[in-house]
């Protein structure tokens, strides 16, 4: 009768170190996540559209000095 006993008196024991331990690694996970985007030293571009009311020309496709 006492392991069976010691296991049910445990239980909620139990249940809240395995709960502490998913939000531990959720914690983790998170921060993880933070700082990867956070940190990221790529700048994006930002796309320069074509003005509306000039005229596409040959040039302006195949110019590759011209930004």
């Amino acid at each position: 009768m006492g392991i069976h006993y010691d296991y049910k008196s445990k239980r909620g024991e139990r249940a809240m170190l395995k709960e502490a331990k998913r939000k531990a690694r959720l914690a983790q996970r998170r921060a993880k996540r933070m700082l990867s985007s956070n940190s990221s030293p790529v700048e994006k571009e930002e796309i320069k559209t074509h003005d509306i009311k000039k005229t596409i020309t040959l040039d302006d496709l195949t110019n590759p000095s011209q930004k």
